[in-house]
């Protein structure tokens, strides 16, 4: 860089074209150096500072530094007002200090370095002179430049600045050092210009700015974590946990979403989903599609024909978005997941021998494509086994076939024990998942507990195949006051059950066709009775008048019960059931 130049073009100074040409025969330093070949200043390209005399910059040892020339004396006796290159660097803004040697004697500061660190000498070692650029860490960085003579910067150093005689405010400098004559052979004759810019205003719209990312960051996790379930629901039979990770640091909400219910009887509903995209669009979607699921679910209805509605309501939210689930549910009497898929990734099971198995049999196209007849599968989860619901952020990888992430996450199921919680835990560690991942990641792992000891006299089965028309209503009624009374409970409650599994009998017997069958199921903390048939027509709740002789037990049944229900079998046929929660 030029420094004579900038000069020449300062306000307040002459246009160098202007200046007649003896001029440049004066002793002025700056303008001696601009004639001579010799000491001329290297191109600009370069990196490096100008190649001025050191008479030009350099004072005195020990006088004051920062003190820019006066008006400058011609040939002919006649004064100008263009300053030297001491004086153009005095009147710039940016911290400035030059110093030679390896020892980085220290030539000149401008005002502006003064102004922040106090009134300074010339002479004297940078580390003596100037103890600022010690405290900043720089002399290292100057050694550098002076032996490479390539310049070095180090960006937004905290300046705590100023001194007894010159108290300044706390700011943040960017400073570059620029060597100068880095091409000359002796050492002592070459040095480092220091150039400091202020960047305090910089550091400071930067900091809020992170702390505005920050505030909209967590607004944003808030905001996804309120569209998921506060806490799980608990079902008697199944543990169950989930683990919500929110993608990067940005903004923007993501669309993964999960859902525990309990149907009744014992059986149990769970859900997990992907909406494609960021933003709160997709949040929006996904909010729109867990509540449709919940109330869906309500219906008892097979697992395809959850998706089959879900599909529906996709497209008419929003065409345009993309989003893939899973509907799965668990029935403990018959120890078998249901399972109906919408473009998502598979099941994962383990087995109590370690073996993971994938249920990704039957899938569909992602919800809103329409034109799809979705169907469910089943697969067996029995007691002892452990199923996993996962969205793509847990395996997905750039450059990876999403396969290899799948065999990844069945290695590490195939090892992973303990709790539901332990084992979300440990599979988000094993997949490399940290609060630095670029994408939403949501687990959903249940286990059907093997129950032994003390703990499986509270969960008890019992059934009786319902034969010979009728007759089949005492049988009934005798076996499930035996049944009730070996699992002691109180005469009430068993008055209770015997009623309620007499009206649902009679129910099956009048309107249903065989194959009929009575089951109790206890639990620790419900007793379900449930009775099922080959006819699909669901019972309903009506009003029976005072001369009708016929449709009182189902409300007979919702009078004495906790609650009740009925839905169709996979099979064909329906099952209709009550609950009676347990004392204490």
């Amino acid at each position: 860089m030029n420094l004579t130049r900038w000069s020449a073009r300062l306000p307040g100074t002459q246009r160098r074209s202007a200046v007649p040409a003896a001029r440049a025969k004066v002793g002025d330093p700056a303008r001696a150096d601009a004639a001579d070949p010799a000491t001329a200043p290297q191109d600009a390209g370069s990196g490096t500072a100008p190649d001025a005399d050191p008479e030009g910059t350099r004072q005195a040892p020990g006088s004051p530094a920062g003190q820019a020339t006066g008006p400058v004396p011609t040939a002919g006796g006649a004064v100008t007002d263009e300053p030297s290159v001491t004086g153009v660097l005095s009147r710039l803004p940016a911290l400035i200090a030059v110093t030679h040697g390896p020892a980085h004697r220290v030539d000149f500061v401008n005002d502006a370095y003064t102004e922040v660190f106090g009134a300074r000498t010339t002479g004297a070692p940078a580390r003596d002179a100037l103890p600022e650029l010690d405290e900043l860490g720089l002399l290292p960085l100057m050694d550098q430049v002076h032996r490479s003579g390539k310049p070095r910067t180090v960006k937004a150093r905290k300046v705590v600045g100023g001194d007894d005689r010159s108290p300044a405010k706390p700011g943040y400098f960017t400073f570059t050092c620029t060597p100068v004559r880095a091409g000359d052979p002796d050492p002592e004759r070459r040095g480092v210009l220091v150039f400091a810019a202020d960047v305090t205003d910089q550091v400071h719209s930067a900091e809020r700015l992170r702390e505005s990312e920050r505030r909209l960051h967590e607004t944003a996790v808030t905001l996804q974590r309120s569209l998921l379930p506060q806490e799980l629901e608990q079902p008697d039979d199944l543990r169950v946990a989930a683990t919500y990770q929110p993608g990067g640091t940005d903004a923007a909400v993501g669309g993964d979403w999960y859902d525990v219910i309990t149907l009744g009887a014992g059986r149990t509903a769970l859900v997990i989903g992907d909406v494609m995209g960021r933003g709160v669009r997709a949040a929006a979607v996904m909010g729109q599609l867990r509540t449709a699921v919940r109330a869906y679910a309500r219906l008892d209805l097979p697992p395809h024909e959850v998706i089959q509605l879900l599909d529906g309501l996709a497209s008419e939210i929003d065409a345009t978005q993309i989003a893939t689930c899973v509907y799965a549910v668990h029935d403990p009497s018959e120890g078998r997941l249901s399972y109906a898929t919408a473009g998502h990734l598979p099941i994962l099971i383990r087995d109590p021998d370690g073996t993971v198995r994938r249920a990704d049999e039957p899938t569909g196209p992602p919800l809103g494509t329409g034109g799809w007849i979705h169907t469910s599968g089943s697969v067996a989860l029995g007691p002892g086994c452990t199923a996993v619901l996962y969205t793509d952020g847990l395996i997905e990888r750039r450059g990876e076939d999403i396969d290899v992430g799948v065999d990844a996450l069945m290695s590490a199921l195939s090892g992973a024990t303990g709790a539901p919680q332990v084992i979300c835990d440990r599979l988000m560690r094993a997949l490399g998942v940290t609060s630095e991942h670029d994408d939403d990641v949501a687990v959903l792992v249940l286990q059907y507990p093997d129950r032994t000891g003390s703990e499986a006299e509270l969960f008890r089965n019992a059934s009786l195949e319902l034969l010979g028309g009728v007759e089949a209503a005492p049988r009934a009624r005798a076996f499930a006051s035996g049944v009730l009374a070996s699992w002691r409970f109180p005469v009430e409650l068993r008055d209770l059950g015997v009623l309620a599994a007499s009206e649902l009998v009679a129910n099956s017997l009048k309107h249903g066709t065989p194959p009929m069958r009575l089951r109790l199921r206890r639990t620790d903390r419900r007793l379900i009775i449930e009775v099922t048939d080959g006819d699909d027509h669901l019972p309903r709740r009506r009003r029976a008048e005072p001369g009708d002789e016929a449709g009182r037990g189902i409300s007979i049944i919702a009078t004495v019960a906790s609650s009740w229900g009925s839905r169709r079998t996979p099979g064909g046929g329906k099952a209709v059931w009550c609950e009676f929660a347990l004392p204490g």
